[in-house]
């Protein structure tokens, strides 16, 4: 794909017109932050176009699946025209299904804002009006509540969501959970009515999966930055050589982002006085350290191959049937764009990345709170033993890096056949998304920790050699909120504000401003 900056500092609030491609910024950016979403011309007219085809097929009697057809094994059951209204709702009904605990706000607006995605290529034959009420959902604050759990790809989880425009079902509004009448009411909406193939329409497709994934892949993309400064870091204060990380040594296995990660570790530590220092202090680091541009410039292969995928996704079509309103003849034909094998694939590929590069974390962690491998006391604290000081925090390590493993078992390699076998075979792209979901958090809290005792690490450090100037911009915004341990404190609070400073990009910004753009 074209190469290109993700932007990882927390986005600023801002109108963004439908229309052109969308990227994961932007898509972030109104899942996520709260930008507005507006329609530009072009997206109208595709969806009116596509709305009047609809209604001239009905009109001539068409037999169209989902259109007036029942769903699913049940599409030779032809609708009359009287009762499409009912279809449609019926479908809603029948189809929310997902149960559990609700998906968090920006999971829900990330898929709403998928529909309008998918819908707006002008292949679908809703009505304008339909997709103005999801818009008008998401500049308004109106969140369908949406249990998460129980999705094979698609259907339950976005009919949850579809029977809020109709006024069924529920939906959050200033916080509060309502009955979605009233919280239209409050968000000055009413609910609509919909029309042939809508309930279809809203319901199908890889919109959850490719909404999850794209929250999910940002922050990994994110996590994955924050790991090469991190691990530069950890290099830098266990004193290990920058000599693996050389360009001539990279020059000769070329794999671009191996070689770009070693240039953001030698970037981090070029001014580093403790590097300098260490130069020739081992003739060979533990792989941990040494292998930090092989490993995580392997996973951010992956993860780039899976952007790609993703923002494809986010700018297609992914109904089913899809409509041709601009051939002679027109047509409508029913095929499979809903399968989320694309997504989920890369999905699954992205968990093991994730994985890879947090098991990483966890070693170079371990070696920093081992006073045999770090040469500093033992945990990080003085008066070992009446104190424990770091040593807990790498088992939280290493039962967030247990469940990774588990999240890291491919959902796209199971089937289980639904629709009384019309649907015989099953993507289970949602799993994935979902996965992905949580490795990418499970991450950030890993990296979070070794961040923790590299900052602590540093009291033990010669005073006479400093650190790079990156790496002290890191310790100094820190050391604005977390003290040096010198005795056992509560660290979970700790942990959580070296998350959150991984999971907004300010970990990244901190630096880049030191030392430039990273790749």
């Amino acid at each position: 794909m074209e190469k290109r900056e993700i932007n990882m500092a927390v986005q600023q609030k801002k109108n963004i017109a439908l229309g052109n491609a969308l990227t994961l910024d932007s898509f972030v950016s109104i899942a996520r932050y709260g930008a507005r979403v507006d329609f530009s011309d072009s997206y109208r007219q595709r969806v009116e176009r596509s709305s009047q085809l609809v209604n001239r097929w009905i009109d001539e009697e068409w037999v169209m699946y989902g259109v007036n057809t029942g769903f699913g094994a049940l599409s030779t059951k032809v609708i009359s025209a009287d009762q499409t209204a009912l279809l449609q709702k019926n479908i809603l009904l029948s189809h929310a299904t997902s149960v559990g605990e609700p998906l968090k706000e920006e999971a829900v607006r990330a898929i709403m804002l998928m529909v309008l995605q998918n819908l707006g290529q002008g292949y679908s034959g809703v009505q304008l009006k339909t997709l103005e009420m999801y818009r008008q959902c998401l500049n308004q604050g109106v969140v369908p509540f949406a249990p998460g759990e129980g999705s094979v790809g698609y259907l339950s989880v976005e009919a949850h969501i579809a029977l809020v425009m109709i006024g069924e079902g529920k939906a959050y509004f200033d916080g509060e959970l309502l009955p979605s009448r009233e919280a239209l009411l409050r968000a000055g909406l009413e609910p609509i009515e919909l029309a042939a193939k809508e309930g279809l329409a809203l319901i199908s497709g890889t919109t959850s999966p490719t909404a999850l994934g794209a929250l999910a892949l940002y922050d990994m993309l994110k996590a994955v930055k924050a790991a090469d400064i991190i691990g530069a870091m950890a290099l830098e204060v266990l004193r290990g050589t920058t000599r693996a990380f050389e360009d001539r040594l990279m020059r000769v296995r070329p794999h671009e982002h191996q070689r770009n990660t070693a240039e953001n570790v030698r970037k981090i530590l070029e001014d580093s006085e403790i590097a300098k220092q260490s130069i020739d202090y081992r003739l060979q680091d533990a792989l941990s350290l040494r292998a930090i541009p092989q490993l995580q410039g392997a996973a951010k292969k992956t993860l780039y191959d899976a952007l790609e995928t993703i923002e494809i996704e986010m700018n297609a079509c992914c109904d089913n049937p899809i409509l041709w309103p601009d051939e002679e003849d027109g047509g409508a034909i029913s095929g499979s764009n809903c399968d989320s094998s694309y997504v989920g694939i890369e999905l699954d590929s992205a968990c093991i990345s994730a994985t890879a590069v947090a098991k990483m974390s966890e070693r170079r962690n371990s070696r920093l709170i081992n006073s045999r491998l770090s040469g500093y006391p033992s945990f990080l604290v003085q008066n070992a033993g009446l104190n424990s000081g770091l040593m807990i925090p790498q088992y939280t390590q290493a039962g967030l890096l247990n469940e990774m493993k588990l999240l890291s078992h491919p959902a796209t390699v199971d089937s289980i056949p639904t629709c009384a076998d019309q649907e015989d075979y099953v993507g289970m792209g949602y799993n994935s998304a979902k996965k992905a979901r949580e490795a990418a958090g499970k991450l950030e809290y890993i990296l979070a920790i070794e961040l923790l005792s590299i900052y602590n690490a540093h009291q033990f450090v010669e005073k006479e050699w400093s650190p790079g100037s990156a790496s002290k911009a890191v310790l100094d915004k820190i050391a604005e909120t977390i003290p040096r341990l010198t005795e056992d404190k509560y660290l979970y609070p700790y942990i959580e504000m070296l998350k959150d400073l991984i999971h907004t990009g300010e970990l990244i910004s901190i630096v880049e401003e030191k030392v430039g753009k990273l790749f």
